[in-house]
C-alpha cells in the first residue's frame, strides 16, 4: 500500500474528540493484553511463512483457524479465493467490521537484522508489514467478540480475512459478492514509519495490459514479411513518455514490458506491456486511460499489426471519513505512545544508516489531524471505503524513512519493534470500535458522513467480469 510522499495536503476539520474510558474499552484493552503473546507467534509465523497473493494458503489458515478457536464462525473460501475468509460473531446492529491481510512480495526476503541479509535469497518477505496486519485486526475483533460473550456490548462483530491486497486486490472480489453489504462500519490499520489517524486519500489505480499481434518472419531472411510487435510495443511506450510532459504533476504512470520477443533473429509476433495509471482523482485516471488507449491504437496503425487494451485490475482512491479519523486520533492520544527500549531504537538507526537516511530511530508519539503526509500508493481498502463507512489509522512498525516494500520493513516487522507496532495497532482499533458499539450517534455520524461525501455515487469496480486469476501452480 505504501509509500509516504513528502507533500502536505489540509486534512479539513479537524475538531477534536475526546475518547471515553469505559469499563468495555478497559476489558477489549485488557483482551489484547492477554492474548498478545498468541498474536506475536500468529505475526511471526505469517511473517516466516512469506507466502505471496493468492497463495497464503498457511497464513489465512493461521488466522481462520485461531478464529474458531475463538468461538467465531468461519466461512472460507469466499469470493472464489480459497485463502479469503469471513470470521463472525454476535447477532444483530450493529454491525462492525475489520480487515486484515496477510501477503507477502516477491523477492525482499529478509532476516530479522538490522543489515541486509535474504533469509532465503530471491524468496518472498513482508516488505509491507502484513503479517502484522492480520493479527492485529484479528486481535482487536477478538476484544471485542469477548464483550459481546459477556453481554457488554450488542451486536455484531466480522473479521475479513483478505487475501492480495499487493496483487489483484482480494477486498475487490469481496465487495463484489456483497460481503459488504450489510457492514455499519468497517476499521483497517497498516504498518507504516508513523503513527497517525489517516485524513489523507490514497492514489486511484488502473491495471492494464497492452497486448500488440503482429507476423513473423527470419529477421535476415525475409523481414520485409514481418510485422514486429515489439515495434507497436516499443512505440506504445515512447507515447506513453512523451505524454508525461502533458499529464498533471498528481499523475503516474508506471510500466514494465512483460513480453518482447525470443530472440533476435526472429520477427516477434507478439509483444505484451503492463502499465499502471494513477492520480488522487479517478477521474483523472479515466483520462489518462482514455489517451492510452489512444497511443495503443496509434502504435499499430504505425506497425501494421494489432492492439488490445485490457483493464485487469485497479483500485478507487480513498473515501476519507474525517469523523471516524477524529475518533480514532482520540484513541490513540488515550493509549498514549510507544515506547522503545534502546536496543531497539539502535537496530533502527542501523538500518537507517544502513539505507542513507537520517539516524533518529522509531517515531514515537501521534501526528496531528492537520497537514499530514500524502501516500503515494493505492490499496483495495480505498474500494470498500465506497461500500462502507471505512476508519483508517497508520501505526509505526518502521524507522522513520527506511525504504517500503524493502528489507528494512521485513527485519523490523519480525522483530520487537513490528510486534510492538502491531499490539498498538490492535488496541486502538479495539478501542475505537467500543465506542462505535456503545455511542449510537457517534456511529450515525460516520454513516451520514459518508453518505454526504458519496453524494450518489455508484461504485463499480476495476476488476474484469469473471472470477478471481488464481494461481495455476
Amino acid at each position: 500500500m505504501l509509500r509516504r510522499q513528502r507533500a502536505l495536503r489540509g486534512g479539513g476539520s479537524t475538531k477534536l474528540v475526546a475518547a471515553r474510558d469505559t469499563p468495555a474499552k478497559r476489558a477489549a484493552l485488557n483482551s489484547i493484553d492477554r492474548h498478545q503473546a498468541d498474536l506475536v507467534d500468529l505475526s511471526d509465523r505469517i511473517w516466516a511463512y512469506a507466502e505471496t497473493a493468492l497463495r497464503e494458503t498457511r497464513s489465512a489458515a493461521a488466522l481462520a483457524d485461531y478464529a474458531e478457536q475463538q468461538g467465531f464462525k468461519v466461512e472460507r473460501g469466499v469470493a472464489g479465493m480459497p485463502t479469503a475468509f469471513v470470521a463472525t460473531y454476535g447477532s444483530g446492529r450493529p454491525v462492525i467490521g475489520i480487515m486484515g491481510e496477510y501477503d507477502a512480495l516477491p523477492g525482499v526476503s529478509q532476516k530479522a537484522i538490522p543489515v541486509q541479509e535474504p533469509l532465503q535469497a530471491g524468496a518472498a518477505g513482508h516488505g509491507c508489514g502484513h503479517n502484522m496486519f492480520g493479527p492485529a485486526s484479528l486481535g482487536a475483533a477478538i476484544a471485542i467478540k469477548e464483550q459481546i460473550a459477556a453481554g457488554k456490548l450488542k451486536g455484531t462483530v466480522r473479521f475479513y480475512g483478505t487475501p492480495a491486497e499487493e496483487a489483484v486486490g482480494g477486498k475487490v472480489y469481496m465487495a463484489r459478492e456483497g460481503l459488504f453489504d450489510d457492514v455499519d462500519a468497517v476499521l483497517a490499520w497498516h504498518p507504516s514509519d508513523e503513527t497517525q489517524a489517516d485524513m489523507t486519500s490514497s492514489q486511484a489505480m488502473v491495471s492494464l495490459i497492452v497486448e500488440f499481434e503482429g507476423r513473423t518472419a527470419h529477421a535476415a531472411g525475409d523481414p520485409w514479411n514481418g510485422r514486429s510487435a515489439v515495434d507497436a510495443a516499443e512505440l506504445f511506450t515512447h507515447g506513453i513518455n512523451m505524454m508525461r510532459e502533458h499529464i498533471k504533476p498528481t499523475s503516474r504512470m508506471h510500466y514494465v514490458i512483460v513480453s518482447g520477443g525470443d530472440v533476435p533473429n526472429v520477427v516477434p509476433a507478439y509483444a505484451q506491456v503492463s502499465l499502471w495509471l494513477r492520480d488522487w482523482k479517478r477521474d483523472e485516471v479515466e483520462q489518462l486511460l482514455a489517451r492510452t488507449r489512444k497511443v495503443a491504437e496509434g502504435a499499430a496503425t504505425m506497425t501494421e499489426t494489432t492492439g488490445k487494451v485490457t483493464v485487469d485490475g485497479g483500485s478507487w482512491e480513498m473515501l476519507v471519513n474525517e469523523t471516524g479519523a477524529r475518533l480514532l486520533h482520540a484513541n490513540l492520544l488515550l493509549l498514549g505512545p510507544v515506547k522503545y527500549t534502546n536496543e531497539e531504537q539502535a537496530f533502527a538507526k542501523q538500518i537507517q544508516k544502513a539505507t542513507g537516511v537520517p539516524e533518529v530511530g522509531m517515531f514515537e508519539g501521534v501526528k496531528p489531524l492537520e497537514g499530514q503526509e500524502e501516500e503515494g500508493g493505492s490499496t483495495d481498502v480505498a474500494d470498500i471505503s465506497w461500500v462502507a463507512p471505512t476508519l483508517h489509522v497508520a501505526v509505526a512498525t518502521s524507522p522513520v524513512d527506511a525504504p517500503w516494500h524493502a528489507w528494512p520493513v521485513v527485519a523490523a516487522g519480525g522483530m520487537s519493534i513490528g510486534h510492538k507496532g502491531m499490539v498498538q495497532a490492535s488496541k486502538v482499533l479495539a478501542a475505537t470500535m467500543v465506542d462505535l458499539y456503545e455511542q449510537p450517534r457517534t456511529l450515525a455520524a460516520v454513516q451520514a458522513e459518508f453518505k454526504a461525501k458519496k453524494a450518489g455515487t455508484i461504485y463499480r469496480s476495476y476488476i474484469p467480469d469473471g472470477p478471481p486469476p488464481l494461481p495455476k501452480d
